[in-house]
């Protein structure tokens, strides 16, 4: 551990990329032509592409959003590769669900949709083989939709009353599973096969649940969810219950994201105070000091290989991505921890460790 946050803060930070003119809102990462590029959306009505090499941007701003309601801001993106191609979905207060070919930075065709309203969150999987996207609405509905053939699968998902400010992907049992985090403080499961929500909410949070992710403890599917009121909670999703006694990050919970260094699985939440802070999601114990360097709210935050280092990946209402190298984390023990495979990412959360 660093003597002091300054010393902590420069051994860990890797880089710092700008060119977003206004605050960034959300974040997910992917592999392009076999190198690792972030991609972010922002309140400047942009979609931009970092290369994670070398810091730099990938072709110039995806514009695709601007010139609507809410001003265009983007709310919320996640990756997935549809007939072997990386893409990228994005949304926001436009009320348009925009897909980008992240090899050529080019819309692939029209919007999804544009009668819908806000798209607060998305996040990616496979359902019976296809890609799909799990999007999350100001309406509390949820909505599925087939990347491939580009259209919405069944009917809405209804449950929440409020908001779905996030969504992550899991599977459980071997079937995959959307987890929402909603404005009316619950986190909610959802079967992606047979189309309803499992069990009861999972309650507990005392403030809107803005962010979440998915990983894989011991052999237990788990979610990590964060709410505006500074508190991280851990749920086993086999079972409906809590996997770990609350954590505190005392500051708002604008992101969430989960990794593996070494064989320690990790979990790190971005917050309102513009830290990073780190724990072990198993023990509840917080690992080394928050991570220092942003000047503003933290609304995304995803993991990423990087020249063989594990690195997280964040951005801010400062305008800037942050890379953090997390080797320091590493420990030894051996034991089966693992992020959930594919992209998961919501509004202000980000996809797991690929």
């Amino acid at each position: 551990m660093s003597a002091s946050p300054r010393a902590d803060m420069t051994f860990r930070l890797r880089s710092t990329l700008t060119g977003h003119e206004h605050g960034i809102w959300s974040l997910a990462t992917a592999m392009v032509d076999g190198r690792p590029v972030a991609v972010t959306g922002g309140q400047d009505e942009t979609v931009r592409i970092w290369d994670l090499s070398d810091g730099r941007p990938v072709g110039g701003p995806l514009v695709g959003h601007n010139g609507l309601m809410c001003n265009g801001e983007v709310w919320s993106v996640a990756t997935a590769v549809v007939d072997g191609r990386p893409v990228a979905i994005s949304g926001g207060g436009s009320n348009l669900i925009q897909m980008w070919d992240l090899a050529t930075g080019r819309p692939m065709g029209e919007p999804l949709d544009q009668d819908i309203g806000h798209m607060c969150a998305v996040a990616t999987t496979e359902v019976d083989g296809r890609p799909v996207a799990v999007t999350g609405h100001a309406d509390g509905m949820l909505r599925v939709w087939d990347l491939a053939g580009r259209e919405q699968l069944g009917e809405p998902l209804a449950g929440h009353t409020d908001w779905v400010e996030t969504v992550a992907t899991a599977a459980v049992h071997g079937r995959p599973v959307a987890v929402t985090g909603s404005n009316d403080k619950t986190v909610r499961v959802w079967d992606l096969t047979d189309w309803i929500q499992i069990g009861e909410p999972l309650t507990g949070h005392a403030n809107e649940v803005r962010a979440a992710a998915t990983a894989v403890a011991d052999g237990r599917a788990i979610a990590v969810t964060g709410d505006f009121d500074g508190t991280v909670r851990v749920w086993d999703l086999a079972t409906g219950q809590p996997a770990a006694e609350p954590l505190e990050a005392h500051s708002e919970v604008c992101a969430v994201t989960t990794a593996v260094v070494g064989s320690r699985l990790i979990a790190l939440a971005g917050c309102g105070n513009g830290t990073v802070r780190i724990w072990d999601p198993v023990t509840g114990r917080q690992v080394g000091d928050p991570f220092k360097g942003h000047n503003g709210m933290i609304g995304g935050a995803a993991t990423a290989m990087v020249d063989g280092r594990p690195v997280a990946v964040t951005g801010s209402n400062d305008k800037t991505v942050r890379i953090w190298d997390l080797t320091g984390l590493a420990t030894p023990v051996q034991v089966e921890h693992r992020p959930v495979t594919g992209p998961a990412t919501g509004r202000r959360t980000t996809p797991t460790a690929p």
